[in-house]
């Protein structure tokens, strides 16, 4: 009965992505295939060097290397998720709860989709065990234990990710976990631009501890097969099972909405701050913009990539910048980089899928006599209203810390995230209209963007800072100010024109195909959330 039953739900997840896999056109897969090889290709490059590097002989119990690539290993398989706001694939648990299946079987299927979240790493680990199998001075039994890491890694998984969840659907712990969340991502590059890393070489250097999961992973892997070190590995794996499944039936009676139920009620404060554009704007206009303001405000998804604009990205650059190898390029210009490093962050929210959060509430724009062109503009309005608050809030923290700031500087990063952002909104609206994505407000975590998504990112991107590229050439071969500001101001006017093109052709395209992107926007995913 159990198998059948996970049969089930395999089989209405493939039909799910079935039905959906026709609407893509063989250009977009093809490309998405490209980039997927070009990434994973990296991969494979490093796991053959790994096994080279494995595959010669020499005593690899004693050597630190092996412990040490299995903790990054570990690192990067529990913590890059987080910081890319990427969770990979899950069970939809509200669709299956009310079907009599055994939770043990629910938490093995999710156990194996967290695989979702780390196949570079498995990719690195099949170069080690392969090394090592070559590795005359290994016993044969060595590579089998690399299994053994990995389901450790599975079950910790499983209990990181429900204890995340549970987390990000609170409000106020919500927004400190992704302050935590921004101030881990930025030490590494932190410590590599400084003579911090000095002080914490040790964790690289000397004996490994035995009693860590990857020391005694490592020891095995390499043949020294003692009951001590099989013990230790074994107990990491039980007490990773545990919290996982503890975590796992936690989260089966977790209720997201009702943790969420305070975080909507709104301060009087906000919502006369809400009402503004309906005060300054023309109806519809101005409800359409407040609509979507209270919208933006109110999705977990939003706040997080917001927060992170004005977080992640100064510390992120200022070692870059500020650090003992500063580059005196970004050291003039961190303003700007900053500032468009978080238009980068908040592209996805705000100009590649500006129907995303409506979803099927979509048609009411093209049932009701409400002109496309007012939702539109409202969308965009929206956007650089949220824009320009972000580049107040990275200037405010610029003051605060004692970064370089000036008004020159600040008038720079102003122009250059106009334009770009102008620029963005072209690219966008069509984007919108050809490649619209129905998108979950309410989960701070999002799946791995689409093959169209990454498309956007790789060519739209650097399209949009063409004109930013040309100021700062003009600046340099005339030595002055007004050069850059000049072209700047010519790329505005440019993008105008090209705004008002791009947005005849996207309205011209949304009615022609509007039963489509109903149909698209509509669409709801299937017990496996991907």
């Amino acid at each position: 009965m159990v198998q059948y039953q996970v049969r089930a739900i395999v089989w209405a997840q493939w039909r799910t992505l079935r039905n959906y896999l026709p609407h893509t056109s063989a250009a977009a897969m093809t490309f998405s295939g490209l980039l997927m090889a070009a990434w994973y290709g990296l991969f494979v490059v490093v796991a053959f060097a790994l096994y080279t590097v494995f595959g010669q002989v020499y005593d690899v119990d004693r050597s630190a290397l092996l412990p040490n690539t299995l903790l990054l290993t570990c690192l990067y398989w529990q913590i890059i998720p987080v910081l890319m706001v990427s969770m990979g694939s899950s069970l939809d648990l509200k669709k299956l709860l009310a079907y009599p299946i055994p939770h043990r079987q629910l938490f093995a299927i999710e156990t194996v989709l967290r695989v979702t979240t780390a196949v570079e790493v498995l990719i690195v680990l099949a170069g080690i065990g392969a090394g090592l199998a070559r590795n005359r001075s290994v016993p044969w039994t060595g590579p089998g234990w690399v299994l053994a890491f990995v389901l450790f890694n599975l079950f910790l998984a499983t209990g990181l990710r429900e204890v995340l969840g549970r987390l990000m659907a609170r409000k106020r712990i919500r927004e400190l976990l992704i302050f935590l969340l921004v101030l881990c991502a930025a030490l590494p590059q932190f410590l590599v631009s400084t003579s911090a890393l000095n002080r914490w070489s040790f964790l690289f250097s000397g004996a490994p501890v035995a009693l860590l999961p990857w020391t005694a992973a490592a020891r095995l892997m390499s043949g020294a097969l003692t009951p001590k070190t099989i013990a230790i590995l074994l107990v990491w794996i039980v007490a990773a099972y545990a919290f996982g499944r503890w975590q796992f039936e936690r989260g089966l009676q977790f209720d997201a909405a009702e943790s969420q139920a305070g975080s909507a009620k709104e301060s009087v404060r906000m919502d006369g701050l809400f009402r503004l554009p309906s005060r300054l704007l023309r109806d519809p206009l101005g409800v359409l913009v407040e609509k979507d303001l209270r919208t933006l405000t109110r999705a977990p998804r939003f706040r997080l990539v917001f927060i992170m604009g004005f977080s992640f990205g100064l510390l992120i650059w200022a070692p870059l910048a500020f650090g003992r190898a500063g580059n005196s390029f970004l050291a003039g210009n961190y303003l700007i980089m900053v500032c468009v490093y978080s238009l980068l962050l908040l592209s996805e929210v705000l100009f590649w899928n500006v129907f995303g959060f409506d979803r099927s509430a979509a048609q009411v724009y093209f049932a009701s006599p409400l002109k496309l062109s007012t939702v539109l503009a409202a969308k965009n309005i929206t956007a650089l209203f949220f824009v320009l608050l972000e580049i107040t809030a990275i200037s405010l923290a610029c003051l605060i810390l004692r970064l370089p700031f000036s008004l020159l500087r600040f008038g720079e990063a102003l122009a250059v995230t106009l334009v770009v952002s102008l620029f963005l909104f072209c690219i966008g609206n069509l984007s919108s209209v050809y490649n619209p994505r129905p998108v979950n407000p309410g989960k701070s975590f999002r799946s791995a963007a689409s093959g169209r998504a990454q498309a956007l990112i790789v060519l739209a991107f650097p399209l949009a800072l063409s004109p930013v590229a040309l100021a700062f050439g003009a600046r340099y071969a005339f030595n002055s100010e007004a050069a850059f500001f000049g072209v700047m101001l010519f790329s505005m006017a440019l993008g105008v024109v090209v705004y008002r093109i791009s947005a005849e052709s996207a309205l011209a395209a949304a009615d022609v195909r509007k039963e489509e992107i109903i149909a698209t926007l509509s669409r709801t995913e299937g017990p496996i959330e991907s």
